[in-house]
């Protein structure tokens, strides 16, 4: 019983969140408002997350979810992002920012069925790690930004919302 008010309390509090609309510009974060519907925005960002020679390592969706409970709600999905050589230079840095790898793309659906795709810049990600790693956790952090550019860049072309 505790397991069902627990998946019920989750399905509502994911169905709030995703019926807001779009991800709010916020410090660190990269925020990009498409005229791509949900599942083709999806389906670009994973075709760029490749074409960077990076892997999709982790991929939740509570709109999959309350789908499969037959509930609807508005598209959502969390992408981890990754690749297995930064993950070894990040863990030389810092074991402590293990934690956040994958680094997470977030693709949402707006009330006007176009959808955005958000992120926390890795640089962002990694910063409170800073003052235990070297210099090195940083560079990778810059490495990290300019890659995740590209891949929200690629998948957002020609397609940005005014």
């Amino acid at each position: 019983m505790f397991r069902m008010i627990l998946a019920i309390a989750a399905i509502s509090f994911a169905a709030s969140a995703a019926m807001a609309g779009t991800v709010a510009p916020r410090q660190g974060w990269e925020v990009i408002d498409t005229r791509y519907p949900f599942a083709i925005l999806s389906e670009r960002l994973e075709a760029a997350i490749k074409a960077e020679k990076m892997a999709a390592v982790t991929s939740a969706s509570a709109s999959d979810g309350a789908k499969a409970a037959g509930i609807a709600i508005p598209g959502n999905r969390v992408v981890g992002v990754f690749r297995n050589d930064f993950a070894r230079r990040m863990l030389a840095a810092s074991v402590a920012a293990g934690i956040e790898a994958p680094i997470r793309f977030y693709v949402t659906e707006n009330p006007d069925g176009t959808a955005t795709l958000s992120y926390k810049r890795p640089s962002t990600v990694f910063a409170p790690y800073a003052d235990e790693a070297s210099g090195a956790l940083k560079s990778l952090a810059g490495e990290l930004d300019a890659v995740f550019a590209r891949i929200a860049g690629e998948a957002t072309k020609a397609n940005k919302a005014p």
